[in-house]
C-alpha cells in the first residue's frame, strides 16, 4: 500500500476540504438532474457555511461513539470522504445495521482507488463497531456511485425514497453484509 494514498479519521482542519469535495461531487453527480438555481445554491458560500457547521458538529460532537468521518488522502491532500454510523431508517436496527451516509471522491480524483480505500476502511470500522449490515442510499438511475457499490457486492434491498432538492431524485437503498 502506498504511503502517499491512504484513509484516516478526519480532523477539524479537514472540514473545509471535505465541504469542497462534497460540493464538487454533488455537482458532478446531481448536476445533470437539477435546475441551475439549485446547483448555484449548492455552491454558494451560505451553503458552504452550513455544510462546514454540520461537518464540524459531526466531527467534534458525534451523536454516538459509532459515528465516523473518514478522509482519503493523496500526498496528504484530502480528496474524498466517507461518513458512517448507525442506520437511521425506521425499518433498521441501529444496534446491528449501519449506514454509509456519504461516500464521495472529488471528481478530479475518481478512478484512482480512493473510493475503494474509503469503502474498505468504512467496512472495517463498521465490523469493529459490531455492525452486521451496511446500507447506502444512491440514485436509482445509473450513476458512478451506484455502479461502484454494486461492483463491490452491494445490492438493492427493495427500499426506495425520493429526494427533492429542486427536482425529484428517486433513490434506492443498497445493502451489504459486513459480518456474520
Amino acid at each position: 500500500m502506498s504511503t502517499e494514498r491512504f484513509v484516516r479519521p478526519a480532523r477539524e482542519a479537514d472540514i473545509g476540504t471535505v465541504v469542497e469535495v462534497q460540493v464538487a461531487a454533488w455537482r458532478s453527480m446531481y448536476g445533470p438532474l437539477l435546475p441551475e438555481p439549485v446547483l448555484a445554491e449548492i455552491g454558494s458560500e451560505e451553503a458552504a457555511a452550513r455544510f462546514r457547521e454540520q461537518w464540524h458538529g459531526a466531527l467534534t460532537a458525534p451523536p454516538t461513539s459509532r459515528h465516523r468521518l473518514l478522509v482519503a488522502t493523496d500526498h496528504r491532500a484530502v480528496v474524498g470522504f466517507a461518513a458512517l454510523g448507525p442506520a437511521e431508517d425506521p425499518d433498521c436496527w441501529p444496534g446491528t445495521d449501519a449506514e454509509v451516509y456519504a461516500l464521495h471522491v472529488h471528481p478530479d480524483h475518481v478512478r484512482e482507488g480512493h473510493g475503494s480505500r474509503l469503502l474498505n476502511a468504512a467496512v472495517d470500522h463498521l465490523v469493529d463497531d459490531g455492525f452486521h449490515t451496511a446500507l447506502l442510499w444512491v440514485l436509482e438511475s445509473a450513476n458512478p456511485l451506484r455502479s461502484f457499490a454494486e461492483a463491490a457486492g452491494w445490492r438493492p434491498d427493495g427500499a426506495t425514497r425520493e429526494l427533492d432538492p429542486g427536482a425529484p431524485l428517486p433513490m434506492v437503498r443498497l445493502h451489504a453484509a459486513v459480518s456474520g
